[in-house]
Formats: C-alpha cells, sequence, structure tokens
C-alpha cells in the first residue's frame, strides 16, 4: 500500500496533520493509530478522566512506568499517554493554556528558528474556536472548540479568592496578555449543539468530521514497528495490523507524531539514534544521532489533599457514588452538570520570587482527592492542589528496554536531578500551603492527607515521597540549528530525507503551563510547512 504520507501516531499531532494533508484531494494520506477510534463514552464524558488517566485498568492508556527515581527516594514514577484517535488529549483534563508569550521566543534564541511567539501566535488562533469570540490572541472559527467551564464548583470559586488571599490575583485569561493570576481554566469541550459538554480532543475536532475523506486512511489499532530508509531517505513503514506485518510505503514523507516517548523509540528501532543504544540491543545503526531521546523534561507535581467537609465536590463514598450516577445521567440527558467537569477546575499561575521574569510555578485546583494518579482510591469526598515547577533545569532520558517494538521504552524522568527545581518547588508548596488555609475555603478544609511537621526537612520529605509528574513530557527529539539537534527547524530529522518529527518531542524546552495545545499548534505549523 503506497501513500503520499504515512503518519505513525494519531494524538494530538497526528490528528490534526492527517486532518490538514488530507484537505488537498489530491493527496493520499495514511494515518497509524495503535488504540481504538476516540469515540466511547470514556472518552466524551469529561470527568472520566479520573477513570482513564490512573491506568487501572490502562483504558486508552499507555500506563508507563518510570525508572527508579534517586530524586523521588527511588520510586518508580507513573507516566500515563493516551492510547486512541486523539492521544493524550482523549484522557487529560482538557486544560487550554499556551505558556508564556516568550517561551517560544526562547525557543528561537535556542536555534527553533521560525518558531517565535510572532511567528506561532497565529497558529494558535488558526486552531482555536474560542466561545469569547475572535480577539488578537484568540481566534472563534477554528476546529478545537475552547470556551469557559460551563459549571464550575463553588469550591473552585473559592479557590480563586484563596489565592487573592495569598497575593495572587485573579486573571480572567491565562493566554491573555498577563499570564500571572488565578482563575478557572478554559477547557477543549463542546459547549453548544448536540454534543454540549463533551471533550473535544484532537481527534473530535479535526479527524472525526473527516473520516470519511477518500484521500484518507486511518488503521486504528496498528502498531509501528519499524521506519524504512533507502539510503538516508525514509521510504514507509513496517506495521503490525490484525498479528501481521505489512509494509506502507510513502512516496513523499514519513512522519513520527508518536509523543515525546513514541517518536524517539520508534526512531531507535529503526535504527536512527545513539550508536551504544542501538548496540546494546543488536539493532544496526543506519543513522548515528546522538541525542535522540536526550533532554527529556516534564513538569514535577506535588499534591495536597484535604478531605472535604461538603459533599458539593468528588467522593467514592456510597452518597458521593450515588451523586456521580445522578451526574452521569443528567449530563447524558443534557450536557450539564458534573460530568461535564473537567475535575481540575481551579489554577494559577505565579513567580517563586518576586525578581523572577515570568511565573515559574503553577496550581492546578482538583474537585476530588488525587493520590497517585488516582491509583491510591479514599471514600472521602475531598479536594486537592497540586504545584509543579514550570520550567526546570533537571532533565532524564529515553531509552530502549529490548529491540521488542512491544516493549515499553526505557523512562528517566531525572526528577530533582537539578537542586534549583528542588528549592523553587518548595517555595510553591509553602504558598499552597498558605492558601489552603485561607478562610475562603474554610466550609470545606477538613483533615489533610500526608501532612508534615512544617519544617523545610518535613517539606522535603514529603516531596520526595510522593511528587510526580502532572503529565507534560517533552524535548527528547529536540528541534534547532545546530548539529546535535535531532530535528531541523522545519522538523526534519537530521541528516535524513523524507523523515520529520512532528509533536512535543521537539519541543526544545518545556513551555510554562499545559502542554496539549502547543502540541496542537506545533502540528498546525507542520502542516504547513511539508505542504509547501
Amino acid at each position: 500500500m503506497e501513500y503520499d504520507y504515512i503518519i505513525a501516531g494519531g494524538g494530538s499531532a497526528g490528528s490534526v496533520l492527517a486532518a490538514r494533508l488530507s484537505e488537498d484531494p489530491g493527496t493520499t494520506v495514511c494515518l497509524i493509530e495503535s488504540g481504538g477510534q476516540g469515540r466511547d463514552l470514556l472518552i466524551r464524558a469529561p470527568a472520566m478522566v479520573a477513570a482513564m488517566v490512573s491506568g487501572r485498568p490502562p483504558i486508552h492508556n499507555w500506563s508507563y512506568h518510570t525508572m527508579p527515581q534517586a530524586g523521588l527516594n527511588g520510586r518508580r514514577g507513573f507516566q500515563p499517554r493516551g492510547r486512541a484517535l486523539g492521544g493524550s488529549s482523549a484522557i487529560n483534563a482538557m486544560l487550554y493554556t499556551r505558556g508564556h508569550p516568550s517561551d517560544y521566543d526562547e525557543w528561537a534564541d535556542l536555534g527553533a528558528s521560525g518558531w517565535d511567539w510572532q511567528s506561532v501566535l497565529p497558529y494558535f488562533r488558526k486552531a482555536e474556536g474560542n466561545a469569547r469570540g475572535a480577539s488578537p490572541l484568540h481566534g472563534a472559527t477554528g476546529p478545537l472548540q475552547v470556551g469557559d467551564q460551563l459549571y464550575p464548583r463553588p469550591i473552585s470559586r473559592a479557590f480563586v479568592q484563596a489565592m487573592g488571599d495569598v497575593q495572587v490575583p485573579e486573571t480572567k485569561d491565562f493566554n491573555g496578555t498577563v499570564q500571572d493570576g488565578a482563575g478557572l481554566y478554559q477547557v477543549t469541550q463542546f459547549h453548544h449543539g448536540a454534543r454540549k459538554g463533551e471533550r473535544c480532543s484532537a481527534a473530535a475536532a479535526y479527524l472525526h468530521p473527516v473520516m470519511n475523506r477518500r484521500n484518507l486512511t486511518v488503521l486504528t489499532h496498528t502498531q509501528a514497528q519499524k521506519i524504512t530508509l533507502d539510503g538516508t531517505r525514509a521510504t514507509g513503514l513496517i506495521v503490525e495490523r490484525g498479528w501481521k506485518a505489512l509494509h506502507l510505503t510513502a512516496r513523499r514523507e514519513v512522519i513520527l507524531s508518536a509523543g515525546a516517548f513514541g517518536s524517539p523509540q520508534l526512531l531507535m528501532l529503526s535504527g536512527i539514534g545513539p550508536e551504544d543504544e542501538l548496540r546494546a540491543h543488536g539493532i544496526p545503526v543506519i543513522h548515528a544521532l546522538e541525542n535522540v531521546g536526550k533532554n527529556l523534561q516534564d513538569h514535577l507535581d506535588f499534591t495536597i489533599s484535604h478531605q472535604s467537609l461538603r459533599p458539593d465536590v468528588v467522593g467514592l463514598n456510597p452518597k458521593g457514588l450515588l451523586r456521580l450516577a445522578k451526574a452521569g445521567l443528567h449530563w447524558r440527558k443534557t450536557g450539564e452538570g458534573l460530568f461535564a467537569s473537567p475535575m481540575a477546575e481551579g489554577g494559577a499561575f505565579f513567580r517563586s520570587t518576586p525578581d523572577q521574569p515570568k511565573p515559574d510555578l503553577q496550581i492546578h485546583f482538583v474537585v476530588g482527592i488525587v493520590d497517585q494518579h488516582m491509583r491510591k482510591l479514599h471514600l472521602a469526598d475531598g479536594f486537592s492542589a497540586n504545584v509543579c515547577v514550570l520550567r526546570p533545569a533537571s532533565r532524564g532520558q529515553l531509552g530502549l528496554a529490548s529491540s521488542n517494538p512491544g516493549h515499553a521504552p526505557r523512562i528517566d524522568m531525572g526528577f530533582l536531578s537539578d537542586p534549583k527545581d528542588l528549592a523553587t518547588l518548595m517555595r510553591g508548596a509553602r504558598l499552597t500551603e498558605a492558601m489552603l488555609q485561607s478562610p475562603a475555603l474554610a466550609p470545606w478544609r477538613g483533615k489533610r492527607y500526608y501532612p508534615h511537621d512544617g519544617s523545610d526537612a518535613g517539606l522535603e520529605a514529603a516531596i520526595r515521597s510522593h511528587a510526580d509528574t502532572i503529565y507534560h513530557p517533552v524535548g527528547t527529539c529536540r528541534m534547532g540549528s545546530d548539529a546535535d539537534a535531532v530535528t531541523t527547524p522545519d522538523l526534519r530529522v537530521n541528516g535524513l530525507q523524507s523523515l520529520r518529527v512532528v509533536d512535543a518531542s521537539v519541543m526544545p524546552r518545556l513551555i510554562g503551563g499545559n502542554t496539549n495545545a502547543p502540541t496542537i499548534m506545533i502540528a498546525e505549523r507542520a502542516a504547513d510547512l511539508i505542504g509547501r
């Protein structure tokens, strides 16, 4: 089977690319996705993020685990990633943030020319269908439905007031002219029509509406195994579908959109990557590229949870489960209520010290108890505040566990390997603890889970015992203009022809916010670069 473009990975970037490239009826596109269609009720119901992100059972979730993390007392971290059309946008909290504009100017300064803020803003606007309407910073007609939460809990509004008590003022738009402040997140959700209240994943926004195009082939439950090359030119993919191996050939390009873990893994399985890593697993070195899998970055997050004295939050006790069941039925009929909630309703961006040039900490305020990614359950009603370091100095790396494409990659996040991250996270945790003691939250505030003695040593011990990812891994196929970059600024794999990477792995540096909207932006711009 032969196509013009073959895209490996139907996640946020792959869904966008497949839709945009197939707009030309004279171009044939094949999209490969290891998971399913991304249309079922668990994905469409926003509140079901709590069921999917835990990976127990691994529904639409790769459910990766890291290597033991020295900075986290030797614990193995958990890394949920989406496995369906839409990728992680099918299992995330739907939060729409872009980071700080200067993050993209820093990309350009690091050698990713053409990715400065003024160059990427048009692609954010192109993607965005914001319910607030068009403005110089926002788009109103794009496929990705973005808008204010329809039914936030009263506690989330109290959270915004509590942040004001610790000198973080309210903001109405984290993607406005000033990022600093506390407020309610905008979310990627359908806000009107027959799908009101449903998740708007990248697949729902871009791909599902065009699946009937004659020039677009979407192969779900199909696993990419290896890139085929003729000399230095990528010619196609070997894939496994229904226990059979198929060779798909690409007339123009092969594009990897398998994410910060999947794209470097597929490169290495194909003989493209660090020589020592490939030889250790008996893989012939086709193209030595030392930094494939390096530069891994993620937002390390520390969660503080309390029981709630009021029942207008999420709880897994009998009364709470009955409320959830009723809320689910109400949502099915109307698209309204608790089931339309992203769960992480409130948020804040703030600075660890006054001399910081921009926010370096973020809070996600969740209307339920979050313990080990919902892998440890509590029966009580409760709420949580998650604080993370936005631009970590620590770096990790991704390698292979074996030459078998069915084996998960070897993931070392390198959390807290740079001491600056611990110092920043401790300052963020102190402010979060103070916020949670605000009178605004007194009607809800019950006992705290995992309290510490209040000392710096006690807080550090709590962080090392409980912190983990907030699900934003990037950087493993870094783009740049230097010889050591994995990809060039036009996203081509360095030294090879007809092979690109288009996903969060190309980010030179982690942005200061949630990564889904930036990943969609990358794919929007990539579609223009590829179509030239």
